[in-house]
């Protein structure tokens, strides 16, 4: 029975639990007990079974978790196999980038299209997805709505871009730009992504160690 009210801090953390059952599974591991699959997190044995608790009872007392069947109810609890669509807005550097070498499909979206202003990438393809003027975005989604777009705009366009997302129905935004988002649209999602913030966090950890010696 899943909890009414998940914390933010156990939804993140679901996604670092399916990545390792899904290498246990490919490993060939038939079953983990939460003991072992939380010394392998870095985690306790206790934060495993209380955060998988929030949506349901999966483990049996004296076997632990069969990797597959736990992989899959993740897989179901965070919406991979619901198919989601998504589209790109801008495919400069950082945008072709995801385009080429981020495995949406296994995250459980279908990267659709995308939507840049150069005339030398508008008509073309990136990775099999065709690439539309943006001045279309509007008519291409009246023809059925995108899940997710994700934002690689330069920053100067990145407002009136997200505007433009949310009017035209799109439930959830992947927002590269560096520019925080502050849409109060009911049931629309920004996933702020800030590449400096982990870099900066890593620093602090070098310096503070090095005080340290």
């Amino acid at each position: 029975m899943k909890k009414d009210h998940i914390s933010n801090a156990v939804i993140r953390r679901l996604p670092r639990y399916f990545r390792h059952l899904n290498d246990l599974h490919d490993a060939g591991i038939i079953r983990i007990s939460s003991s072992a699959l939380g010394k392998s997190l870095g985690a306790t044995a206790s934060q495993i079974r209380q955060d998988l608790s929030c949506f349901g009872e999966f483990g049996q007392q004296g076997y632990g978790y069969n990797v597959e069947a736990l992989r899959n109810e993740i897989a179901d609890i965070l919406g991979i196999n619901n198919r989601h669509t998504a589209i790109v807005l801008g495919t400069g550097n950082l945008g072709r980038a995801l385009m080429e070498n981020f495995h949406f499909s296994r995250s459980g979206f279908t990267l659709t299209a995308a939507f840049d202003t150069n005339p030398a990438i508008v008509g073309t393809t990136i990775g099999s997805v065709p690439v539309y003027h943006a001045d279309t975005l509007e008519e291409f989604l009246s023809h059925g709505v995108a899940d997710v777009a994700v934002l690689t705009v330069p920053q100067r366009v990145t407002h009136e871009t997200a505007d433009r997302l949310v009017k035209a129905g799109v439930r959830g935004i992947w927002n590269f730009t560096n520019i925080e988002l502050n849409i109060t649209e009911p049931g629309v999602i920004v996933e702020d992504v800030h590449f400096a913030d982990s870099l900066l966090a890593l620093s602090y950890m070098i310096s503070d160690r090095d005080k340290g010696n």
